[in-house]
């Protein structure tokens, strides 16, 4: 079996993804090529394990200090160019598209009559999940997007539909997983300087912070970094806190080790929106439309959320594949949540991890 894998590459928790699927797949015998959209070329990072991988403009949402910025969304899309590389490209070598919210090759396989299998968490929104109240066309346009054939949605709970759980990459097994008592925050939507001079003010804590405008250097309570997928990993590894974007793969790892967590959706961005919602209806974090010390500081009082155990989700879906997709969703989906609940996880143990999740359009 050869399959084209489209990954959406605004953010990097569908990246994330596709570091965990890709040695699965290889495992269970599937060739896969990998193409990314949605940033330029040159900002993709730590990609060795993508082979020679292609990449295309695409489409993504601009943003600036931690909301969707429409004008500069609409100034950088090029539908011709998006039309051009949906029309151009050739799947005739390939049995099936897998597809994480990757809208090129999503649109070119329905084109070709290529089966799309779509794995995301963009595909738990068709189901019955905790939404905010937006119009139905704000889901419409998000289902439509990156259009599949078999939906796979990943969530943090199965909300009695045929869910999947979480899919973490367990590649950086190196990092013992220990807290000490810093907070890894990770907004990269949001003003550096203004990020910086709110956390400046909160002077007993530590803070470990990344951002794309990070350069190295160390002030009284906080640490910067630019951005590194096993720096990045090991800083996760040892916080006890983290504070990030309501996206889906950061928050998805920082529960599986039991942090503290607290997230800022970014506005304007529905799935953001509602992953807030998710997290607080499930009591597994906190959320926050605004940077507010006080509030800050109270979550800080609070104990964190015992870890969250999720089954290797990656090689279950490899194998899935490899089956021929006989099983059906729904008892896959009911397999995995019971092995998650089964799943006995020693304190002393080490947790998975993945690479720099970045809180997007993920």
């Amino acid at each position: 079996m050869k399959l084209l894998f489209g990954v959406q590459g605004t953010g990097n928790g569908h990246i994330s993804r596709a570091h965990a699927m890709a040695p699965e797949l290889a495992k269970v015998g599937i060739e896969v090529d990998f193409l990314f959209s949605g940033r330029e070329p040159s900002q993709y990072f730590d990609m060795q394990r993508f082979g020679e991988y292609q990449t295309r403009r695409g489409f993504t949402f601009a943003t600036e200090q931690g909301r969707i910025n429409w004008l500069k969304t609409v100034k950088y899309l090029n539908l011709s160019e998006l039309r051009r590389d949906i029309n151009e490209l050739d799947l005739s070598s390939y049995d099936a598209v897998l597809n994480d919210y990757e809208p090129i090759t999503a649109h070119a396989a329905k084109r070709q009559k290529i089966p799309v299998i779509g794995i995301s968490h963009q595909n738990a929104f068709r189901y019955r999940v905790p939404k905010v109240p937006f119009r139905s066309v704000n889901f419409a346009i998000m289902n439509r997007l990156a259009p599949v054939d078999t939906a796979i949605g990943l969530h943090w709970d199965s909300f009695g539909e045929s869910i999947l759980p979480p899919i973490v990459d367990p590649v950086h097994h190196c990092h013992s997983s220990h807290s000490e008592p810093t907070v890894l925050v990770y907004l990269p939507f949001e003003n550096l300087a203004e990020l910086s001079h709110l956390l400046a003010k909160i002077t007993d804590q530590k803070f470990v912070v990344y951002h794309p405008e990070c350069v190295a250097q160390t002030t009284h309570n906080c640490e910067f970094k630019p951005l590194s997928r096993d720096g990045f990993a090991a800083d996760l590894a040892r916080c006890e806190s983290v504070f990030c974007n309501a996206g889906f793969e950061l928050p998805s790892e920082a529960l599986s080790m039991g942090k503290r967590l607290l997230v800022k959706p970014v506005k304007g961005q529905i799935e953001q929106l509602s992953n807030a919602m998710a997290l607080e209806q499930l009591r597994l974090g906190w959320s926050t439309r605004r940077l507010d010390r006080e509030l800050i500081s109270d979550w800080l009082e609070t104990a964190p959320s015992p870890a969250r155990s999720y089954p290797n989700v990656a090689r279950a879906l490899a194998e899935w594949l490899a089956a021929g997709r006989r099983e059906s969703l729904s008892r896959l989906s009911a397999r995995l949540w019971e092995q998650s609940r089964s799943i006995s996880r020693p304190a002393s143990s080490d947790h998975s991890l993945s690479s720099l999740a970045l809180a997007s359009v993920d």
